[in-house]
């Protein structure tokens, strides 16, 4: 469970809550007309702008601002050198004694790839393009969330417009402009709620989770290919460290 996510929107919510609740009940903020417009609304607008899997893709992919394990960029370094010196001192074929230790698909793959006897280009290749096709399913899934984020607001200005005309309707009798109006405004406010607290949030989100997976997958392929060309581990560590910042560099040379 990633807790800055859900510390994020427990508290974006409840302070909201409990700023709506020093005025005025919480009650006069639900409105089911305003709420069918807003959300079905923008789920139909969605569905005509992508294909229906690749919305249901989107919302799998959502797991990952909630759910995650966290990579650590310099242990996958750190193991990559370690099995760079068992493959130099005992060949490559000792690493599938270690493949039992490695949880991670991209790296088992990658792993067997080398003990399969690929050569160094055509393992890279094959990762790379695996990476490829991962970006590209993260992308869609922040690409949708960020639509949602724009659909939205606009779901709820065409909702106030609705509500606007049936209080104009209404304007021989004073007494229902202003409940008129204000479910008018609560369209709105639904919009801007999914937008700003829900799905631009989960964008940005997905987009920092990818580019943390990217950068882990990418020392695994560049890492592979070094081990099956037979670099030396010690110059193979200073290539992998060019890949993350100066502070989360860690030597297993001393």
């Amino acid at each position: 469970m990633d807790l800055a996510t859900l510390l994020g929107l427990i508290g974006a919510f409840g302070l909201l809550i409990g700023a709506i609740m020093q005025g005025s009940s919480l009650l006069i903020f639900l409105d089911l007309p305003s709420a069918l417009i807003v959300i079905g609304g923008t789920f139909g607008v969605i569905l005509v702008a992508y294909p229906f899997k690749e919305i249901m893709g989107a919302f799998a992919v959502t797991r990952k601002a909630f759910f995650v394990k966290e990579l650590n960029p310099e242990d996958t370094i750190s193991k990559l050198i370690t099995y760079a010196g068992k493959a130099r001192k005992e060949g490559i074929l000792s690493l599938q004694s270690v493949m039992n230790d490695v949880d991670d698909d991209f790296f088992l793959k990658g792993l067997q790839m080398a003990v399969d006897g690929q050569e160094p280009d055509a393992l890279k290749e094959m990762l790379d393009m695996e990476i490829e096709y991962i970006m590209e399913r993260h992308d869609k899934g922040a690409e949708i969330f960020a639509s949602i984020g724009g659909y939205a607001p606009a779901m709820g200005m065409i909702g106030t417009l609705i509500g606007l005309v049936q209080m104009l309707q209404t304007m021989n009798d004073p007494s229902t402009i202003g409940p008129a109006m204000a479910v008018a405004l609560i369209t709105t406010f639904y919009g801007a709620l999914i937008a700003n607290i829900i799905a631009l949030p989960i964008s940005a989100k997905l987009k920092l989770r990818s580019k943390g997976e990217v950068l882990v997958k990418t020392l695994i392929t560049e890492g592979m290919k070094a081990i099956l060309g037979g670099e030396n581990p010690r110059l193979m560590e200073q290539r992998l460290h060019a890949f993350v910042a100066p502070k989360q560099r860690q030597s297993n040379f001393g």
